[in-house]
């Protein structure tokens, strides 16, 4: 695929995802709620995968697969051993390491959970719907076409990590826009330096992350 074409699909492909983003956050804002519980377990995680629509629909115009933006064959175990070992190490660093030194409220999604029921489905939540649609979209599609565009691995790290913190400008502030970005760039180290680091493995990496920060919150701040 030629570079004017590439671009193009990037830049179709971000706005898709933004308009996904924004379309999710009003349905959370006004619909959400209104959905016994057990549906909106299931919406939630449903409604998340949207923002991989556009980018999977301009895969398949090109005839891309999987293996093409990041997914491995092999070693799958390996992988999984590989992504539950950062996320755990991105949690003890970034977030209960500042718990411990009275930093949480920098650390803080704002979930309180008692019940167990609770947190094995925000570790779900968080891996299949949030680590995997957000892997898929902006650590491999975007990261690949970035990638493709400049002939560099480093500028895809730069364009795909702006393109993560300006996704969460919805759900966030200025201030998760810049810390979103870090954790982007943070994520495509780990693809570009770690063994074995597929997107299966920041997959898992992400969702581990993301389900501890409620773990922790919980726990540690009453």
């Amino acid at each position: 695929m030629n570079k004017k074409k590439n671009i193009t699909y990037l830049i179709i492909g971000f706005i898709g995802v933004m308009l996904s983003d924004f379309g999710i956050n009003m349905f959370n804002a006004y619909v959400l709620m209104s959905i016994p519980l057990i549906g909106r377990m299931i919406a939630m995680i449903v409604i998340y995968w949207f923002i991989m629509l556009i980018p999977i629909i301009l895969m398949v115009c090109n005839k891309e697969k999987i293996y093409d933006i990041g997914f491995l064959k092999d070693k799958i175990i390996i992988q999984i051993v590989v992504g539950i070992g950062i996320g755990l190490v991105m949690s003890i660093v970034l977030t209960l390491i500042p718990h411990l030194a009275g930093l949480g409220e920098w650390v803080d999604n704002g979930h309180r959970y008692k019940y167990l029921w609770q947190f094995v489905y925000e570790f779900f939540y968080c891996i299949v719907a949030v680590g995997a649609a957000e892997e898929f979209v902006f650590r491999g599609y975007f990261y690949k076409k970035a990638k493709d565009i400049f002939g560099s691995d480093w500028w895809a790290v730069i364009i795909s990590s702006v393109m993560f913190g300006l996704f969460h400008i919805f759900s966030g502030n200025i201030i998760q826009v810049f810390m979103t970005m870090f954790l982007g760039a943070l994520f495509c180290m780990f693809r570009l330096k770690v063994n074995h680091c597929a997107l299966l493995s920041l997959i898992i990496a992400h969702g581990v992350y993301d389900a501890l920060i409620t773990v922790f919150a919980s726990a540690l701040l009453v």
